[in-house]
């Protein structure tokens, strides 16, 4: 590839700030800006009552835009068409191309790289890396190796045709995903052939008390239940010493467990093998699955199922919608619908399927997203 020249990018691009006076705006539509190159977002209408900025800049669709406090961190992009007429606050500033020598399209692709966050960091002034701060000279500064702009533009559609290919990719591999969590519930909701008895979950777990006295000495590792169905997790080291708690649960693998404070939002799951001789709190009640009677995966896929959890809040004791608690005696009476061990064996067999998919997917994802941020670096690292 033939190396293009190096230029200042304030050759190319200048500060233009389309600033409107608070007092001139009733309401205004305020953006963001995400770190790591992801572009900008809604926050939503505000007034400018509520806020001590006397002005806000106008944000204008194809000028270019930086977060002062985060464009080391990536807080830099182009404004599409869909936020022009949007606002963001002044330490915001914006910035506006030479149209005959810079396409902003091109200078967005440049900066979703950290090579070029890194160099901004060491524009950056402030005390403490988060308060940092990149000022319009140091972003113009910049320099960037320029190819002319018909070039710029053809590379622009290259790296445009690659972006959506990857969102394909990752689109496909959702909707299989989604697939296959339907029929997973189909076995448990709609079971060929039968209509499954709602029966109490007292008859298919028992409840086992905390089991380990704690040693304020002594290290232990927690397990944790994300919410929204996503499951048991390996958190955090602690020695005894920081918390509170005399007792702790040791969990295995194939226990059911939720914290009683976020079950409602889908905070349930059984304990994965990775999980396996970890500890919780005693807020996390800890049960033994009746295998006989029903299969752990019939559970989990039940847990994580969106049109359950409101079940769940409405048994959910508590004053404030965040502190409800759903206790060990109210979930042992809630009632499932428990298919026949037959389908619930076809059921684990699709589950183990289904997991087996997910891990493939995993490394085609991994693999997907790496591919712009390879692309950009063959493109731009050695084109100056």
């Amino acid at each position: 590839m033939k190396a293009w020249p190096v230029v200042p990018l304030r050759s190319v691009l200048r500060t233009y700030i389309d600033a409107v006076p608070s007092n001139q705006l009733d309401t205004v539509n305020l953006a963001g800006v995400y770190g790591f190159g992801r572009g900008l977002f809604q926050r939503g209408p505000i007034s400018p009552l509520d806020t001590t900025y006397k002005s806000f800049h106008r944000l204008n669709a194809g000028d270019f835009v930086i977060s002062s406090p985060k464009a080391w961190e990536g807080a830099v992009a182009r404004i599409p068409e869909e936020f022009d007429g949007w606002f963001l606050s002044s330490v915001f500033p914006t910035f506006r191309a030479n149209s005959e020598a810079l396409d902003t399209r091109f200078l967005d692709w440049y900066c979703k790289r950290d090579a070029v966050w890194r160099q901004l960091q060491g524009k950056a002034k402030g005390m403490g890396a988060r308060r940092e701060s990149v000022s319009p000279d140091q972003f113009l500064s910049l320099e960037i190796p320029l190819p002319p702009l018909p070039e710029q533009q053809a590379l622009v559609a290259r790296l445009d045709a690659l972006a959506e290919k990857t969102r394909q990719v990752e689109a496909h591999l959702e909707a299989a995903e989604r697939d296959a969590e339907r029929l997973l519930r189909a076995y448990i909701f709609h079971p060929p052939g039968e209509q499954p008895a709602k029966r109490p979950m007292s008859e298919l777990v028992s409840q086992r008390q905390p089991d380990v006295i704690v040693d304020r000495t002594a290290q232990y590792r927690f397990a944790g239940v994300y919410s929204f169905g996503r499951g048991v997790f390996p958190s955090v080291v602690k020695t005894g010493s920081e918390f509170a708690y005399e007792r702790l649960s040791t969990v295995r693998a194939g226990d059911f467990t939720y914290p009683k404070l976020m079950a409602w939002e889908g905070a349930l799951g059984v304990v994965p093998p990775e999980c396996d001789g970890m500890v919780v709190s005693p807020e996390f009640p800890v049960f033994s699955i009746n295998t006989d009677e029903v299969l752990p995966e019939l559970l989990d896929i039940y847990f994580r199922t969106p049109e359950v959890w409101p079940e769940l809040a409405e048994l959910s004791g508590g004053t404030n919608v965040r502190r409800r608690r759903l206790q060990p005696s109210a979930f042992l009476t809630y009632e499932i619908p428990v298919p026949s061990m037959a389908t619930q064996l076809k059921l684990r067999e699709v589950f183990r399927r289904t997991q087996a998919l997910k891990a493939k997917h995993a490394a085609i994802r991994q693999a997907n997203a790496a591919l712009l941020p390879a692309t950009l670096e063959r493109l731009f690292a050695g084109s100056a």
